[in-house]
């Protein structure tokens, strides 16, 4: 008789890995029928994706965990995820987080950079198939430069936190239940992976906060049924301060409390990023002001950390002496350590849909400017061309050279009319950015404008300015100086406008001057709602999609000056920002 051949045995990392990912796959599956996205089509892929991570997960607890394998599957999780993004509605589909799961396997393989590499991949084929299917050129670069701050964001953490399960596997959380029996242990994962699994598959952040407690006393009390006495706290930074977000057995009065977390058995935690523990919490300089830990005997607090970044704070209490000891610190904080992961991702999917929103804002407000382009510009004149040309009908009968008068007055205004439209249509999207190059696009620019509202605008570019700046840059920044002279056009009453181009020390520098009647920018900046307008805000957004910094100065009688600075390294970015723009 031969042996039934025993089913290969998943590490506890790999059960996470496993669990994660078939959790989030039935997320997007929710995702997509609340949004009405939901096709035979998508059902299908993600049931293909489901069987063939199972598929995977087995092959490489087999032993067949070879780099190739790993790199395989992580990038046919890429070709999945965009699949699912395309047969889904590519800019308006729902599921784009679905290329951070390709990520996620990248990352618990090959940490961080494995992450953020795999990535950089989905957006480059996120990038070419978007022009393939919208046939959008420069306009995909603006909201698809949001899904990539977004993604890449979300990338970073997820590779940072796997790089950090890659080595707390084998030496840390899930090591140290080796100090207790067998039984014991397959007991202790059997209560964390269900818990860990319902916090991961929880994309709301409120719903996140209120869990976290919850979870842990759930955890405990499988072991002991006195956790009906386990008192507890969430506290995340808001600023300087440690703001309460979730509590267990607090008082009202607790939920307003806000501590430095500076002192105290707080601060000795922050100090060393360890769990602290502490007798008699009713002294403690900070913890004192919750009512619900007077009764405590013992305190409990464990940082909740990413890599270098601290971000709040789990504090526990018992009325019991001694009650919290290795085996129950150790269990509570790898329910930290997850809780983490759970809230990171949360605010990475409330990011992703205030993206989204974002975006959707600001393809209704171009919608909305070219209606008003339209009205006020084509739309009059044509309505006048035709009254003219029914002048000029009736004229004939009477005055034959008074009609032929008439007549070249109605060329001159399709003429005119003829150029604004072809100003519209280069501004929508100018081929010679994407043939020559951002100078010549800017040079090209103000010929059209000093053809259609006789507006004098010079361009004065240093050699070789734009080389840094890749494409997208160089659309933005020209969707920033379209902007800028419309506003001087129709508000400004400027004789000329200057735009000056020039590098200095790794930084892009774009200038946007006219010699106007100004305005004060403080009155505008408080009335832009009620305006009507969204000219100046278009400029701010567009400013950050290259993390740059904008700088307006006006004064009534004194012209414009607009500054925006764009750094060409990420080294500049960040003390660009530190030090708040050039002058």
């Amino acid at each position: 008789m031969h042996q039934l051949r025993s089913l290969p045995t998943l590490n506890p990392l790999e059960w996470l890995a496993l669990s994660t990912r078939l959790l989030w796959l039935a997320a997007l599956l929710l995702v997509a029928g609340l949004s009405v996205q939901l096709t035979v089509w998508t059902m299908l892929v993600i049931l293909f994706w489901a069987g063939y991570s199972v598929a995977i997960a087995l092959a490489i607890a087999e032993g067949w965990g070879n780099e190739w394998l790993r790199w395989g599957g992580a990038i046919l999780d890429m070709l999945l995820g965009l699949l699912l993004i395309a047969i889904s509605g590519f800019f308006s589909s729902p599921l784009w987080s679905s290329l951070l799961i390709g990520a996620l396997g990248a990352g618990l393989s090959f940490g961080l950079i494995g992450a953020i590499t795999m990535t950089a991949l989905s957006l480059v084929a996120a990038a070419i198939l978007g022009v393939i299917l919208t046939h959008a050129g420069l306009w995909l670069l603006a909201p698809l430069g949001m899904y990539v701050g977004a993604l890449m964001l979300a990338a970073s953490v997820i590779g940072q936190l796997a790089e950090q399960l890659r080595w707390l596997a084998p030496l840390g959380t899930f090591a140290s239940m080796s100090r207790i029996d067998g039984e014991r242990q397959r007991q202790r994962l059997r209560a964390i992976f269900p818990m860990v699994a319902e916090l991961n598959a929880t994309l709301n952040y409120e719903r996140v906060l209120d869990m976290v407690l919850e979870v842990s006393a759930s955890a405990l009390s499988d072991f002991q049924p006195e956790e009906d006495k386990l008192v507890g706290a969430l506290m995340m930074y808001d600023g300087d301060q440690l703001r309460l977000l979730s509590g267990r057995r607090l008082t009202h009065a607790d939920m307003r409390v806000t501590v430095p977390g500076d002192r105290g058995l707080l601060g000795d935690a922050f100090a060393t990023g360890d769990p602290r523990l502490g007798r008699n919490p009713v002294n403690d300089v900070e913890i004192q002001r919750l009512v619900g830990f007077h009764a405590c005997r013992q305190a409990l607090a464990i940082p909740l950390s990413a890599g270098l970044e601290t971000y709040g704070i789990l504090l526990f209490g018992h009325p019991e002496v001694d009650y919290f000891n290795s085996e129950r610190i150790d269990l509570l904080e790898a329910v930290a350590q997850q809780a983490m992961v759970a809230l990171q991702n949360a605010k990475l999917y409330r990011d992703l849909e205030q993206e989204k929103e974002r975006i959707m804002e600001i393809e209704e407000e171009a919608r909305n400017s070219l209606a008003r382009d339209l009205h006020d510009g084509p739309t009059q004149s044509i309505a006048a061309i035709a009254m003219r040309v029914n002048f000029a009908l009736r004229l004939f009968e009477k005055d034959e050279e008074a009609a032929f008068k008439e007549l070249k007055k109605v060329e001159d205004l399709a003429r005119r009319t003829t150029k604004e439209i072809r100003h519209m249509l280069f501004t929508l999207r100018p081929l010679i950015l994407e043939s020559q190059g951002l100078v010549m696009a800017l040079k090209q620019l103000a010929e059209k404008v000093k053809e259609t509202h006789d507006q004098n605008v010079v361009v004065e570019a240093e050699k070789d300015v734009a080389g840094n700046l890749d494409m997208g840059k160089q659309g933005v920044v020209f969707y920033i100086v379209d902007e800028a002279v419309n506003n001087a056009v129709k508000h400004a009453e400027a004789q000329n406008v200057w735009v000056r181009l020039r590098s200095q020390a790794d930084l892009f520098i774009l200038e946007i001057e006219d010699d106007g009647v100004g305005f004060n920018v403080g009155s505008v900046d408080s009335d832009y709602a009620q305006r009507g307008s969204l000219g100046m805000v278009n400029m701010r957004e567009r400013t950050e999609l290259v993390n740059g910094v904008l700088n307006i100065e006006s004064a009534i009688g004194a012209g414009t000056l607009i500054t925006v600075t764009v750094p060409e390294t990420e080294e500049r970015a960040e003390e660009l920002h530190r030090a708040g723009g050039v002058r």
